[in-house]
């Protein structure tokens, strides 16, 4: 989404998102005046405003849609949270707050947050009332802040990988955030180090990947799997074992894990497709870099996430040294 046409700019002022018009001009749809019945601004809204029609018409059914005193358009983009919402925070040691315990925030503000996930953490409930989860450390972050928005995250890491999530911070950007990772406009980046030497500096995986029906909770090239993309590039080897980053077209379950395995090139530490553990005790795979849309202004936004210390230790031990 991108904010043009008629609308200049949004502004969040509270629970509300204040729009700013420019000047009219040829071929726009006539503003409605101050103070004109909600029905109309919808209408209005519904023509010449980039939100979302789904977004709007919800908004409207709650009476979500007004005016502020000086006469500019608001939306109730930022409700209070619903009580009750799930904080991490047990075990917090003498001295130790809860904000120093949490995952890193890599980018936050009012429509979006990105947690840096660090390696034995799921991103969501496998039961509910698990406790320890990105989600939970993603809203106990805005709620130390004194902004408790809703999160929910727009794309998963596995529970042993580490890397950036991003999350909507509310449903209008939710719901954009949820079309850009269909449009494929979200871009993940990752490094790995792999067993073997691989031979070529760069190449795409094109594989389907469906469920191992041999094994529960692994997944496989199957022909009649889902339709799976992998990019990478090779960028250094040493004895027995390389470093290479890769960028997903598709987001299939362990997705990189299952491709670089197919192509003789199992993860290390990775025991479910075929990686030796000596070295490491998880997959060695990290999330770089993220890239994608602001919900608000369209405007490109990267974020990436730092080495953590076992995979500088681990690409030091074997002389993998990246370009």
């Amino acid at each position: 989404m991108q904010l043009n046409g008629p609308i200049e700019e949004v502004l969040r002022r509270g629970e509300w998102l204040e729009l700013t018009l420019r000047k009219p001009a040829a071929g726009w749809p006539e503003a409605p005046e101050p103070g004109s019945h909600p029905h109309a601004v919808r209408q209005w809204l519904l023509s010449a405003s980039p939100f979302p029609q789904k977004w709007i018409n919800g908004l409207f059914s709650i009476g979500g849609i007004g005016w502020s005193p000086e006469g500019q358009i608001r939306l109730h983009a930022f409700p209070p949270p619903k009580a009750g919402a799930a904080m991490a925070g047990a075990g917090t040691k003498s001295g130790e707050t809860i904000l120093e315990r949490l995952p890193e925030a890599l980018f936050c503000d009012d429509y979006c947050l990105v947690m840096n996930k660090p390696v034995g953490m799921p991103v969501h409930e496998s039961f509910k009332g698990q406790k320890g989860t990105l989600d939970e450390a993603a809203s106990t972050y805005l709620a130390l802040k004194g902004d408790p928005l809703p999160v929910r995250h727009i794309h998963r890491l596995d529970s042993d990988t580490s890397g950036p999530v991003l999350y909507s911070t509310n449903t209008l950007s939710q719901l954009v955030l949820d079309e850009a990772m269909r449009r494929k406009d979200i871009g993940r980046h990752y490094i790995a180090v792999v067993h073997g030497k691989v031979k070529s500096e760069r190449g795409t995986i094109e594989a389907p990947i469906g469920k191992d029906r041999h094994k529960a909770g692994r997944r496989r090239v199957s022909p009649g799997g889902e339709a799976a993309v992998t990019h990478y590039e090779c960028i250094a080897r040493h004895g027995a074992y390389s470093l290479v980053r890769l960028a997903l077209e598709t987001g299939r379950t362990h997705q990189i894990r299952v491709h670089m395995s197919h192509i003789g090139h199992a993860l290390v530490g990775d025991a479910l497709y075929g990686g030796a553990v000596e070295l490491l005790r998880h997959q060695a795979l990290h999330g770089e870099r993220l890239v994608f849309p602001h919900p608000v202004t369209g405007q490109a936004c990267e974020v990436s996430s730092p080495w953590p210390d076992w995979l500088a230790g681990l690409t030091n031990r074997l002389g993998l040294h990246a370009n």
